[in-house]
């Protein structure tokens, strides 16, 4: 399935052509009986990248947590993430347009799922057992973080933060600006919010598991509907729509119609 841009008739070049073409690994489609080439390690490998989060990947069980220094835990849906898409997640790919950036693609049920409804799809993850089992399961993804190069920068149709991950980087207002930077000029941002409106925190957190085995640090991010809406007004972003369906809340929200690289320059989130 090659990547193509939504105006591919009038640029012959699509989004396919930076994919092929950029440096590091290229997308993947997995031949039947081939081994998928190991993806080059992000810049930063210390996060999701690192086990127990990789182990439950692999198994495609939890329990799973976020855990932040004063102890709290949030539970983590491996199960669900491994699992097929479910109704809540088809409602969300229905709103998709153009080539589609899973952005923290996980074990990949969404390219899947958007690869099998016809639309170009690219996932990337930070974690290596992340997109193995999406090239495994016929997606296409790449090793790499949000903040790193990326192809057909400028040009995908959709991005989306699900799963909690809104809260890339510990940094909203940075994470923002860089969507800002993958999608064409009017694109679409679709975002998982958390539940409760008035959560908006920066946190340092690490994944662990019940037997008490701890990933490294790293800032994370938890945000209400309203939080999130507030920091993309502030960022230039317009509302579109937002919506809850099985207990998850929604945000769709569109992006400059010109880019600004005053704002969406190269700026990475805090450490």
């Amino acid at each position: 399935m090659a990547l193509r841009s939504p105006a591919a008739e009038a640029d012959s070049s699509g989004i396919d052509a930076p994919l092929r073409h950029a440096p590091g690994p290229s997308t993947v489609r997995r031949r039947p009986g081939a081994v998928p080439p190991a993806p080059l390690a992000p810049a930063d490998d210390g996060t999701w990248s690192a086990d127990p989060y990789a182990y439950a990947l692999r198994t495609g069980r939890g329990p799973l947590f976020l855990r932040r220094a004063d102890g709290w835990l949030l539970l983590l849906e491996v199960e669900r993430w491994c699992a097929e898409a479910d109704a809540v997640d088809l409602e969300v790919l229905r709103r998709c347009e153009g080539a589609v950036l899973d952005v923290g693609c996980g074990p990949g049920r969404l390219v899947v799922a958007l690869g099998a409804r016809g639309l170009p799809v690219l996932g990337i993850d930070v974690s290596e057992a992340a997109v193995a089992r999406t090239v495994a399961l016929g997606g296409q993804a790449l090793r790499r973080s949000a903040f790193e190069p990326l192809p057909a920068e400028g040009r995908w149709g959709t991005a989306l933060l699900l799963d909690g991950n809104v809260g890339i980087g510990g940094d909203p207002r940075t994470l923002l600006d860089r969507m800002a930077q993958l999608l064409a000029p009017g694109g679409l941002l679709i975002a998982e919010t958390v539940p409760d409106p008035d959560v908006d925190e920066r946190v340092r957190v690490h994944v662990t598991d019940a037997r008490g085995a701890a990933g490294s640090p790293f800032p994370w991010a938890r945000l209400g509907t309203p939080a999130l809406l507030r920091h993309a007004r502030r960022a230039g972003w317009h509302a579109a729509d937002q919506w809850t369906a099985g207990g998850r809340c929604f945000v769709a929200l569109r992006s400059r119609s010109t880019h600004n690289t005053a704002v969406t320059g190269t700026r990475r989130p805090k450490k």
